[in-house]
């Protein structure tokens, strides 16, 4: 099985879940560190869909000024806009494999697609 994970490596959430794709038997893992390579609004909205969540639920909140810029009540264009242009806005980790797409937060959510 393939797995993608938007990674940030100074997250410790986004290690340990990197740490399970790793550990898991017959994983190929890609690691996307997405501060140096940001998807794109497109790309984005797609793992949200695939994860059944909206773009507002993957905003970063802690540690950003999402909240003043009032990116979790904007429309999803807007938030996917600013999450492409502006990545530390992402939260962390997103894993894609064949059975969908999750945002590993708490990190058991990957098990939910391996």
């Amino acid at each position: 099985m393939k797995a993608t994970i938007w990674h940030n490596p100074k997250c410790g959430t986004s290690r340990k879940t990197l740490a399970v794709l790793e550990e898991s038997p017959d994983i190929d893992v890609t690691v996307i560190e997405y501060l140096k390579s940001p998807p794109t609004a497109d790309k984005l909205a797609q793992i949200y869909k695939d994860a059944g969540i909206t773009p507002q639920e993957g905003l970063r909140i802690r540690g950003t000024d999402a909240e003043e810029r009032d990116l979790p009540s904007a429309d999803d264009a807007a938030v996917l806009t600013a999450m492409a242009n502006e990545p530390a806005l992402i939260e962390r980790p997103l894993v894609e494999t064949d059975k969908g797409a999750r945002l590993c937060r708490p990190l058991d959510k990957v098990h939910e697609i391996l």
